[in-house]
């Protein structure tokens, strides 16, 4: 199968990658990918911003060459570059959370907007660079709130200042890509992915870490919006497709641009019918119920056509919705009976990359 374990790691072993973001949620998961492939992996992030954090249960600071900084720090970024040379840049160091841009407005602009400016100036200063992906989002696209999934051709135009930002961010990445990387030197592509669930994730404002924590104080779920559509995705199945778009453009331009990364329609559900699953995978008499904060805007329907990366590379979704959160809550109950994280990450990133 195209992405297999195999021919990742045939491409991936030695190679020297830079993550940035790697202290997160998809983070900490793609560098524990890129580690078990053999890469020289050194990430490029914030301290990690949950307690507890994934990239520490993980053990990632002694799998990796891990360095703490800003992304808003030009400097910071100029300084790994240079002495790491890295081949390969994943760019996901983002203020991520909807609700919290709204709050602090600012903020991600400056991380996602000059941070992108940032590690794409740095790339374009490094000759060791071949291949560059910057991580975004489904939601860059002006959301209509229409039944058919957004394309990449589609309107770029983020609602709020985080989705906003993350359009401003594709522009950049589609500007330095024509001004600077026309040489052929360095492939540049973008890939805006849906909602992603997993092992691992405790921020806030997220329904699956909602009813983890739900879980936890033996309380019923609180679902703010139970009827808002969005495309729920296992988080190893954009870090496949990631790792698949850079290691295909490395040495083949025809293969750089921007792409979605999603689950099939089917799978793409309610926040409501997201939550039923996660009570039937996690049992023990788990509820949610329907209670709106009054909080700011957010989208209701949101869908995203991925014919284009299906048929580039022959990618497909590995696994539906309903297992997606079974893997969730395995994980969630592993890590709270006091086993490896470290161990059931490696579990399910095999069992995912050898189906």
């Amino acid at each position: 199968m195209t992405g297999s374990w195999e021919e990742l790691r045939d491409f991936y072993n030695g190679k020297k990658v830079l993550v940035t973001g790697h202290t997160g949620f998809k983070g900490s998961w793609l560098s524990r990918i890129l580690t078990g492939l053999g890469a020289e992996v050194t990430g490029y992030a914030l301290e990690p911003g949950t307690e507890p954090s994934l990239f520490q249960l993980a053990g990632l600071e002694a799998a990796m060459d891990s360095r703490i900084g800003d992304v808003r720090s030009l400097e910071g970024l100029r300084q790994v570059f240079e002495e790491k040379k890295p081949e390969v840049v994943l760019h996901l160091a983002a203020q991520p959370i909807v609700r919290e841009s709204y709050r602090e407005p600012v903020y991600p602009y400056e991380t996602n907007v000059m941070g992108t400016v940032n590690v794409l100036e740095c790339a374009r200063l490094t000759p060791s660079v071949k291949s560059f992906l910057n991580v975004t989002t489904d939601k860059v696209y002006e959301n209509r709130e229409w039944e058919y999934g957004y394309r990449e051709c589609d309107p770029l135009d983020g609602y709020d200042p985080y989705s906003n930002s993350k359009s401003c961010s594709e522009l950049v990445t589609h500007s330095y890509a024509r001004s600077f990387f026309g040489d052929g030197r360095c492939s540049v592509s973008t890939a805006r992915a849906g909602n992603v669930i997993g092992g691992g994730d405790f921020a806030s404002d997220r329904i699956i870490p909602d009813c983890v924590r739900a879980m936890e104080k033996g309380q019923k779920i609180v679902v703010r919006n139970p009827r808002s559509t969005r495309p729920f995705q296992h988080v190893l199945e954009p870090l496949g497709a990631y790792l698949l778009i850079a290691m295909k453009q490395y040495g083949d331009r025809s293969y750089e641009g921007y792409y979605n990364v999603g689950p099939d329609d089917k799978d793409c559900v309610t926040t409501g019918e997201l939550a039923d699953l996660f009570c039937q995978a996690w049992g023990e008499g788990a509820a949610w119920v329907s209670q709106s904060d009054g909080g700011p805007h957010e989208a209701n329907f949101l869908k995203l056509d991925c014919s284009r990366i299906k048929k580039t590379f022959g990618w497909q979704p590995r696994m539906g919705v309903a297992e997606a959160v079974g893997w969730t809550v395995e994980w969630t109950k592993d890590w709270l009976a006091g086993r490896s994280a470290s161990e059931a990450m490696d579990r399910q990133i095999r069992r995912f990359f050898e189906r």
